[in-house]
C-alpha cells in the first residue's frame, strides 16, 4: 500500500522541499500557519506534470475545499481525459479554506493551480464544476482570488475563458452572467471540439467575444452573453432569446451513449490527506430506470447506460495497484439495477479479500437486495447499511413514484439483519407535494417497525448489542427537469414544523431508544430552492452575499443566514417569489432553453400522476414515452431492438 500522511504537518513540508518538487505559491511561513497545508502543495501520487510550453492550459476547479473536490469522480474523469491530449495540460484548483483565504487577500497572493503552482490568470481556460447551489459564492471567491472580473462582460482579452459544467448547469441562469461558456451535459463529448476551435482562433488572431460566439455553436455549449431575457410585469419570464440569428435557440445536452468506450481514470490522483471519499470509485452505470419524481439526476442522466463488467474488473485491478486505496465503491444512482452486480461483487471479493479491501455498495434498493452478496461483503469489513425509503407512508411513496412497498422495505431490512448488520441508515424527505401529517408520522412508525423487526428476527442469544437505526430527513427542494419543477416549496417555519411532527412521533415509538433522528437545516434548504429555480436577476444577490463574507455555505460552521437576508433586501428581491409559489404549467421557466431529451409533456403527465398517486413503471418494465429514446442508447435502445 502507498503510505500517505494523514495529518501532513511541518515534517511533510520539509520533505517536499528536500526532494526538489519545484516552486510553491505559498511561503513556508504561510504553510506553517494554516490547517492542512497539503491542500495547497500539489505533487500527489499520479498527479500529471507537463512542460507547459506550447500547450493549452486548462485549470479545472472544484469550488469547495480540497478534500471534497478530490472525491469527485467527474473531475477525475475530465482530468484524465484532458491530460490524455498531447496539446493540453489540465491542472486542479480548489477553494482555499477560511484560514488561508484572508491571508491570500491580505498579501495579494493570486489563486494558483496545484500542479505548476502558477496563477490561474495565466491559463487559457478556467473550468468550474457546479455541483451544488450552496457553492455559488465560492465561484466568486475563485474569480476574486484569480483577479478575474465577476461578470463575463467586464473581462479582458487575456483573461481565461471561464466555463461551467456539472449538474447545476441544467439551470445555469443564476450564475450565467459569471461565465463565458456553460457546458451542458456529459463532458466526454465536446471539449475536444472546443479546444480545437480555440487553437484555430489563436492562430488567426484571437478575439475573445468572437471565439465565445463561435464556441456557443458547438453542441452542448451555451454562451450566456449571446442571449437575453425579457420579463413580464409580475417578474416572470416573458421570453428567452438568442441575440444573433446563427445562435441555437435550444441547447441540447451532451450524452455518452457507449459508456464502456469512454475515458476512465485508472490512475486517479491520490491525496496526501484523507479525502471525503478515500477510495477507488467504479462508476458502473449512468442514469436510472426508476423515475422518482423528485430526482433531477434520474431525469437529466436518462437513459440508463451500463459499463461492461469485464472493463470494470480491469479498472479495479489497475486502480488498486496505482492508488493503494483500501476500499472500492460502486457508483451509480441505483446500483441494484446493474445487471452484472452479483458477478462484479463476487469478482471484487475473490480478487481483493486477501488484501483486506472493503467493498462499498451505495445506492442499493431494498427490493433488489442480494443476501448472498451482502454476507460476502460483510466478511471483508462490516459497515452501515443505507436505505432510502424517501417517505414514511405508501401513499406518499406512490406520489413520488418511489416504487417501494412497506413489504419491500421490511423484507430488505430483514435480509440485512440476517446478514449480520445491526446499523441501518434511513433517508427520508419532508415537505414533499401533497404531504399530510399522517405521512410525516409514518417516518417514525416505519423506523420503529424496522427496529422491532430486528428484535423479532434475531434471537436474543445471537444479537451483538441493540440495533441502531438512524433516520434522517432532508427538506424537499423542487429541481428543474423533474415533474415537481412547478411545485411550491415549503417555508422555513413549515419545514421546522414538519421536523417537529416527526421528532414528536419518534418519541412515542416503543423502540425509540434504538432510533436516532436527524434533520437538515431549513434555512439552507430554502436558499438551495431559490437558486435551483432562479433566473439571472439573482447574480446581484450572490455578489452582494459574497461581499458580506458568505462562502462555504454548504458547511455548517461557515454558513450564516443573516447576510443572505440582507443581500436579498438590499437588491430588492423577494426569495419567496422563487421558491414559495406553485408555477403554472404554461409559465416560461428559466431553463426552458435546455433540451435534456425528457419532454415537457412527459413531466407534466408525471406531475398529474403524482396528484393522483399513480405509479409509473420503471423503464425495464414498460416504456413510458419520456423522450430519451431518441439518444439511441441504454434501456431505450434495448427496448427497440
Amino acid at each position: 500500500m502507498i503510505n500517505r500522511e494523514k495529518t501532513y504537518v511541518n515534517t511533510s513540508f520539509l520533505m517536499l522541499l528536500s526532494i526538489g518538487m519545484g516552486k510553491l505559491a505559498l511561503s513556508k511561513e504561510i504553510l506553517m500557519s494554516i490547517d492542512k497545508p497539503a491542500r495547497y502543495i500539489g505533487h500527489e501520487v499520479n498527479a500529471v506534470i507537463k512542460n507547459p510550453e506550447g500547450l493549452i492550459r486548462f485549470a479545472m476547479c472544484f469550488p469547495d475545499v480540497y478534500e471534497i473536490g478530490m472525491s469527485h469522480l467527474g473531475i477525475q474523469i475530465l482530468y484524465d481525459m484532458f491530460n490524455s491530449y498531447e496539446d493540453v495540460w489540465c491542472e486542479r484548483v480548489y477553494s482555499p479554506w477560511n484560514d488561508l483565504y484572508p491571508l491570500m487577500k491580505k498579501d495579494h497572493i493570486p489563486l494558483f493551480a496545484l500542479e505548476s503552482q502558477d496563477p490561474v490568470s495565466d491559463f487559457d481556460f478556467l473550468g468550474i464544476t457546479l455541483q451544488y447551489e450552496m457553492c455559488y459564492t465560492n465561484i466568486l471567491q475563485v474569480l476574486d482570488l484569480s483577479g478575474i472580473a465577476f461578470y463575463a462582460k467586464d473581462r479582458c482579452e487575456n483573461d481565461p475563458i471561464v466555463i461551467a459544467g456539472g449538474p447545476c448547469t441544467y439551470n445555469p441562469e443564476p450564475v450565467a452572467e459569471f461565465f463565458d461558456l456553460v457546458y451542458i451535459g456529459e463532458g466526454e463529448t465536446s471539449y475536444r471540439k472546443l479546444i480545437d476551435l480555440y487553437k484555430e482562433h489563436k492562430k488567426v488572431g484571437y478575439d475573445r467575444q468572437k471565439f465565445i460566439r463561435e464556441a456557443g455553436k458547438i453542441p452542448g455549449i451555451y454562451a450566456p452573453s449571446c442571449y437575453d431575457v425579457s420579463y413580464n410585469e409580475d417578474g416572470t419570464i416573458r421570453e428567452f432569446f438568442p441575440l444573433y440569428d446563427d445562435m441555437p435557440a435550444v441547447i441540447e445536452k451532451e450524452i455518452v451513449t457507449e459508456l464502456s468506450d469512454t475515458y476512465y481514470p485508472v490512475k486517479p490522483v491520490v491525496p496526501y490527506i484523507k479525502a471525503t471519499q478515500d477510495r477507488v470509485v467504479l462508476e458502473i452505470q449512468r442514469g436510472c430506470i426508476r423515475g422518482c419524481r423528485f430526482c433531477q439526476a434520474g431525469s437529466v442522466y436518462r437513459p440508463i447506460r451500463e459499463r461492461d463488467v469485464e472493463k470494470l474488473e480491469s479498472f479495479a485491478r489497475q486502480m488498486i495497484a496505482s492508488t493503494g486505496h483500501e476500499e472500492i465503491s460502486l457508483s451509480s444512482l441505483s446500483s441494484s439495477d446493474y445487471p452484472d452486480l452479483d458477478r462484479l461483487c463476487n469478482f471484487l471479493i475473490d480478487e481483493f479479500s486477501d488484501k483486506h479491501i472493503n467493498i462499498s455498495l451505495p445506492s442499493l434498493r431494498v427490493d433488489a437486495f442480494s443476501l448472498d452478496v451482502m454476507s460476502k461483503v460483510q466478511d471483508v469489513k462490516k459497515s452501515v447499511i443505507t436505505f432510502a425509503p424517501e417517505a414514511g407512508s405508501q401513499r406518499m411513496r406512490n406520489v413520488i413514484n418511489k416504487g417501494l412497498t412497506d413489504e419491500d422495505i421490511l423484507n430488505g431490512c430483514k435480509q440485512a439483519f440476517l446478514g449480520g448488520w445491526t446499523r441501518v441508515k434511513l433517508y427520508f424527505m419532508l415537505g414533499l407535494p401533497y404531504e399530510t401529517v399522517e405521512d410525516m408520522e409514518g417516518i417514525a412508525k416505519l423506523s420503529n417497525e424496522i427496529a422491532k423487526l430486528y428484535y423479532d428476527t434475531i434471537p436474543k442469544e445471537k444479537r451483538v448489542g441493540k440495533v441502531n437505526i438512524v433516520s434522517s430527513t432532508s427538506f424537499f427542494v423542487p429541481k428543474p427537469f423533474t415533474p415537481f419543477q412547478w411545485a411550491k416549496m415549503a417555508t422555513m417555519d413549515e419545514f421546522r414544523m414538519k421536523a417537529k411532527v416527526v421528532n414528536d412521533a419518534m418519541k412515542r415509538q416503543l423502540n425509540y431508544k434504538s432510533i436516532r433522528y436527524n434533520w437538515h437545516a431549513a434555512d439552507v434548504s430554502v436558499l438551495e430552492g431559490v437558486f435551483a429555480r432562479g433566473d439571472r436577476k439573482l447574480s446581484k444577490v450572490l455578489v452582494r452575499a459574497y461581499e458580506k463574507g458568505c462562502m462555504f455555505d454548504a458547511w455548517t460552521e461557515s454558513f450564516r443566514f443573516e447576510p443572505w437576508v440582507e443581500a436579498f433586501e438590499e437588491e430588492g428581491i423577494d426569495p419567496a417569489f422563487y421558491y414559495n409559489r406553485e408555477r403554472p404549467l404554461d409559465e416560461v421557466l428559466p431553463w426552458d432553453f435546455i433540451d435534456i431529451g425528457v419532454t415537457r409533456k412527459f413531466l407534466e403527465r408525471e406531475y398529474e400522476n403524482a396528484k393522483q398517486q399513480k405509479v409509473t413503471p420503471n423503464c425495464r418494465m414498460k416504456c413510458s414515452g419520456c423522450g430519451a429514446a431518441r439518444f439511441h442508447g441504454g434501456v431505450c435502445y434495448e427496448s427497440k431492438a
